[in-house]
């Protein structure tokens, strides 16, 4: 296949060479502090094109590692377990269905990308990340990566002027929108750039909580969150931020989750009933409030229920019609701001579902270890729950915007850390015959 440089700079290339390396050589535990310093300080501007496709940075730093655990046949050390296959699914549902039976083949190339970034990180992130202490590492070196990122955001905050916009792919001068300036950093627009540190944050709450050793790191990190959230001046990713904080509340009463869980759904079932909008407009009437779109992103899940029959199937490849006043990103496209509903459109109700039992089952998955005191002590099971405030965040925020950018990388590694928390099929079955076994002595004297 022939190649041709795309737009990069040799200052990019050689950091990312220098990041490859590295994640070919350092301990284990440590493999995804390249990935992440990527995540957090390079844009998609930088890329190569081989044969017609892009390798953003992270895309090369992708290959990188799944050449290291496959050299170290690290990759065996990973069990799959409900979460993993689940996963799977959803990644060749929303790639591949609608490709396959629609017979649009011009999407290939972008599902393709977006398999193997899935699957890349993902693999990546399970492979490195096997037990509690692996979590709490990956935390900290994220949180010694986040203070850092305060100074480029303070120098836009200050002048308007994007410092990442020499690598390209943001733009020079930061967007002002009712007279507030929007910082985005290094990400593709300041609602990303503000969910990604606001579901950061709970993170740095649990490291915080975890050990006085922690507490300058995880105050720091907290405080740029936070400042991150602000200065991005967007709606989605301060309701994210609220609900972590809403969520760490709760584990004072952990113990009646699940009448708060029926007693919320049963709320919204009675606004829905008794409001002259369908329940969704609520984010209407939030933004009326905060600021922010909250219109259109109601409109656009009212367009997509009543355009369910476009959908359900394999999913659609044309949604333009659906909101006439909206942006449209292409002819057929409008702007989809909702990761459910992108779902929806990529796959059809067969991949929403299977997306909404990930999340199920990574809730369930955290649930399960905090109230497991046999395996985690109190610190360590109020830092998993942390954890589940955190993907709460992305919950709340996947109502706001759909990922495109090294945001996802994040999301995977939520997904990740959450799967690793599954106690093993083997281990419990050992635990259940000891139990049998204890039962039956007990029985018999």
């Amino acid at each position: 296949m022939s190649g041709e440089v795309g737009s990069v700079s040799p200052v990019s290339l050689i950091a990312t060479l220098c990041l490859g390396v590295l994640l070919l050589f350092l301990p284990r535990r440590y493999a995804l502090l390249p990935l992440l310093v990527a995540a957090c300080y390079m844009t998609l501007g930088q890329s190569l094109v081989i044969g017609g496709y892009h390798f953003h940075m992270t895309r090369i730093l992708i290959a990188f590692g799944l050449i290291r655990i496959t050299v170290r046949r690290e990759i065996f050390t990973a069990n799959l377990n409900a979460i993993d296959k689940i996963f799977i699914a959803v990644v060749s549902v929303d790639s591949f269905l609608f490709v396959l039976f629609s017979g649009e083949t011009e999407l290939v190339n972008e599902r393709l990308g977006a398999a193997y970034n899935a699957f890349g990180v993902y693999t990546l992130v399970r492979v490195v990340i096997r037990n509690f202490d692996d979590i709490l590492l990956t935390v900290k070196m994220l949180g010694v990566l986040m203070i850092p990122l305060s100074v480029p955001f303070i120098i836009e905050y200050m002048t308007g002027t994007n410092p990442f916009f020499v690598f390209g792919g943001v733009p020079e001068f930061t967007e002002i929108r009712e007279g507030k300036l929007r910082c985005q950093g290094p990400f593709a627009h300041p609602i990303l750039a503000g969910t990604f540190a606001a579901t950061a944050f709970p993170l740095f709450v649990g490291l915080w909580s975890y050990g006085r050793d922690n507490r300058v790191l995880a105050a720091s990190a907290i405080l740029v969150a936070t400042f991150i959230v602000v200065v991005s001046s967007s709606s989605g990713p301060l309701l994210a931020y609220v609900g972590s904080i809403v969520g760490l509340g709760c584990w004072h009463v952990r113990t009646r989750m699940r009448q708060i869980r029926w007693g919320i759904a049963l709320m919204l079932l009675m606004l829905h009933m008794l409001m002259k909008a369908p329940v969704w407009f609520l984010m209407s009437r939030i933004a009326d409030v905060t600021g922010g779109s909250g219109w259109y992103r109601s409109a656009l899940i009212d367009a997509f229920v009543n355009h369910i029959h476009e959908w359900w199937l394999i999913g659609t490849s044309y949604t333009a019609h659906w909101m006439p006043t909206g942006i449209a990103i292409n002819p057929k496209m409008t702007d989809i701001v909702n990761q459910y509903v992108s779902e929806g459109v990529k796959g059809g109700v067969l991949a929403l579902g299977l997306f909404i039992w990930l999340i199920a089952k990574c809730f369930q998955s955290i649930g399960k270890a905090v109230r497991d005191e046999g395996r985690f002590s109190q610190p360590q099971r109020f830092f998993i729950w942390s954890l589940g405030c955190a993907l709460f965040a992305h919950v709340l925020s996947f109502f706001s915007v759909a990922y495109f950018d090294q945001l996802a990388i994040f999301w995977y590694m939520i997904i990740g850390m959450s799967a690793c928390l599954v106690e093993p099929l083997s281990k419990r079955r050992s635990v259940k015959a000891l139990l049998r076994r204890k039962n039956m002595q007990l029985c018999s004297a």
